[in-house]
């Protein structure tokens, strides 16, 4: 911590005497400060404000009665930033639904019930639709982004949430089958897709081409020298080495400014790795063993999909890994590992909606409360594009 130059308040201790004479100092110059700070929280209780719509009769004996401000439609309700404060502790920092009421009611003195906290979260993030759409709209446009996908409990049963990002975008959604056509993006996304070795990414037509995560193929290839014979160790190794190279290369050329690395370089390496796929396809065909069947799918894939793998040497637009797009789907991980499962298909899209929201947001710079304030006001946070 460090000192702060605009205390919010300064108390000033005075010596009551001279620590060697004993003599009063009422009215001694004084001979210097020293500074010592202390960051506290206030206490913070939650505040009720009783709106009365006073009626007034008219002479005619009509009854005119006053407006309630916007937003106060119910005898009695929660206001947007006690709302945004459950919406935050439950799906922004991943308490589960009883503890995040729990922390309310200690921190602030009020508990919503676990019917009134799931029901100002769907409302949030209903809200966030307009930002939603403009997010998606800016996937759509990018020119490279990253995809992935993992298993989600919701209601008891397996579902799928799929992730998209790019640069300062993020959405997240949920669909009870693993393909990602319910995500909207990949249908319609012509850019460049970093993504994993699953097949149906493949399916994709109008992507102007397919980049496959390396940092997955490390840990493949980093496998083989752990378990193979040493012929084995020898092809996995050199096309790590030839991965590793390149990658040391791209993210030199990028930090110089290049727009490409050394076209000597790429092709070397390039052919270094496509010859370890060669050679560990020989080594493995005859697939005598379970080990050898995945090591021949291994090489086979390599040599197949050289292109994709080494895409990030060929463009530098693209990253070496994968590791956005897993960042983004681990929020989704945890959030099962502290619930368990989700109890409706319902709470699941609000909390996808939610966390692409303030995923959005935080690259933005816009404070996850702040953001989710804006939304319980119906005034959500909306990026800009272009």
């Amino acid at each position: 911590m460090q000192l702060s130059e605009r205390p919010d308040r300064v108390v000033r201790h005075e010596p009551s005497c001279c620590a060697g004479c004993e003599r009063g100092l009422a009215g001694a110059p004084e001979a210097g400060v020293i500074r010592r700070q202390v960051t506290e929280i206030p206490p913070v209780q939650a505040e009720v404000t009783e709106h009365q719509m006073i009626g007034r009769r008219c002479g005619c004996g009509t009854v005119t009665w006053g407006e309630a401000p916007d937003g106060v439609i119910a005898p009695v309700q929660y206001g947007p930033r006690a709302a945004a404060l459950g919406a935050y502790l439950w799906h922004g920092q991943f308490l589960s639904r009883d503890r995040a009421r729990a922390a309310m009611a200690d921190l602030f003195g009020c508990a919503p019930s676990p019917g009134a906290l799931a029901a100002m979260t769907r409302k949030i993030a209903g809200l966030t639709g307009p930002a939603l759409a403009v997010i998606l709209k800016a996937l759509l446009a990018a020119e490279v982004a990253h995809f992935d996908e993992t298993g989600f409990r919701v209601a008891g049963k397996l579902a799928w949430v799929h992730s998209a990002s790019s640069g300062k975008y993020v959405l997240v959604t949920v669909h009870a089958r693993r393909g990602m056509d319910a995500a909207e993006v990949l249908p319609s996304f012509a850019g460049i897709a970093c993504h994993d070795a699953w097949a149906p990414y493949d399916c994709y037509q109008d992507v102007a081409g397919d980049a496959l995560c390396c940092a997955h193929l490390l840990r493949e290839l980093t496998a083989v020298t752990e378990t193979g014979t040493a012929d084995d160790v020898i092809w996995a190794r050199q096309a790590i080495d030839a991965l590793l190279e390149l990658k040391n290369a791209a993210d030199a050329a990028r930090a110089a400014g290049h727009a490409a690395i050394d076209a000597e370089i790429l092709d070397k390496h390039g052919r270094w790795f496509r010859d370890a796929a060669a050679a560990g396809i020989v080594l493995n065909a005859g697939r005598r063993s379970p080990l050898h069947k995945k090591r021949h799918a291994l090489a086979t894939r390599m040599a197949g999909r050289a292109d994709d793998y080494l895409r990030f040497a060929a463009d530098l637009r693209v990253p070496f890994d994968n590791n956005e797009a897993e960042q983004v789907i681990r929020m989704s991980k945890l959030r099962i590992k502290v619930s368990g499962c989700m109890r409706s298909v319902h709470g699941a899209e609000a909390f996808c909606a939610i966390r692409s929201y303030l995923a959005t947001a935080s690259r933005h710079g816009i404070g996850w409360l702040d953001a989710l304030t804006r939304a319980a006001e119906g005034n959500p946070w909306i990026p800009e594009t272009g």
